[in-house]
């Protein structure tokens, strides 16, 4: 049977507020999930930048390269450090402009007395961008090629995805099961290498806890094969129940 395409996204999370702490972010997990399960695409690599300019081109230039998707959050209000639709422009080589769509849901949202001149600001998009609606606050999100462009505040972020994900392509969701052991990571690392080598398709994860004055591990078995997350389950119940470890299964993802 042929393998499923692995379709890939990355998560570009642009401020500084993030980077100094003041803000944390709660847009990856929830994409991560999102793409996952809704569109069968797996974020493979996440990257925090400052708003700088010269960092931003740089960081989308290689990322859309890369990547079947790249998806950024953060940047795109009315203020002086909202750069990021200025510098996607720049990475894509064309004008910043503004947006005659945008600034006719922007104006139809505030009025013509209302719309000043820094929320015209979030009108203005990279030449050539199709706009992200936004159904909460108005001001659009944009795609150009495989980037997309989407706000930092969670609430809006998750609004945007729900209006783009026709434009998505994936491919066979990730799926997953886990395993209880009340074993040291120590005893049962040689047996987990041994199976990964076995299994290349699968990512098998061990993680230790330490829970109610007792400590254990958590395995992880993700694949896109039901079957083979089944099987490998069983495995590690087995290998545990030898062992003494007391596994439990654990609910399926």
């Amino acid at each position: 049977m042929t393998e499923p395409k692995k379709v890939t996204a990355c998560l570009i999370i642009i401020g500084n507020e993030i980077l100094s702490g003041r803000t944390q972010d709660a847009n990856l997990a929830y994409l991560a999930k999102w793409l996952n399960e809704q569109c069968g695409i797996q974020l493979t690599e996440t990257r925090v930048i400052p708003d700088i300019e010269d960092t931003i081109v740089n960081t989308v230039n290689e990322c859309r390269a890369r990547f079947d998707y790249v998806f950024t959050t953060g940047g795109i209000g009315p203020t002086h450090d909202d750069i990021t639709a200025e510098s996607i422009a720049k990475a894509f080589g064309v004008q910043w402009e503004l947006h005659p769509e945008a600034h006719e849901i922007l104006k139809e949202y505030y009025g013509p007395e209302g719309l000043t001149s820094a929320r015209a600001r979030m009108a203005c998009t990279p030449r050539g961008a199709k706009l992200v609606d936004n159904p909460i606050s108005k001001a659009p999100g944009f795609q150009m090629e495989n980037v997309f462009v989407l706000a930092g505040i969670p609430l809006i972020m998750q609004a945007m995805l729900e209006s783009l994900k026709h434009r998505l392509t994936g491919g066979a969701p990730v799926r997953s099961r886990s395993v209880l052991l009340h074993l040291a990571e120590s005893l049962i690392a040689a047996n987990l290498r041994d199976m990964q080598a076995r299994n290349p398709t699968a990512d098998i994860g061990s993680y230790p806890f330490y829970r109610q004055g007792k400590g254990g591990t958590s395995i992880v078995i993700r694949s896109t094969d039901d079957d083979l997350n089944s099987r490998l389950a069983q495995e590690v119940y087995k290998m545990a129940f030898e062992l003494g470890g007391d596994p439990q299964f654990e609910e399926s993802v």
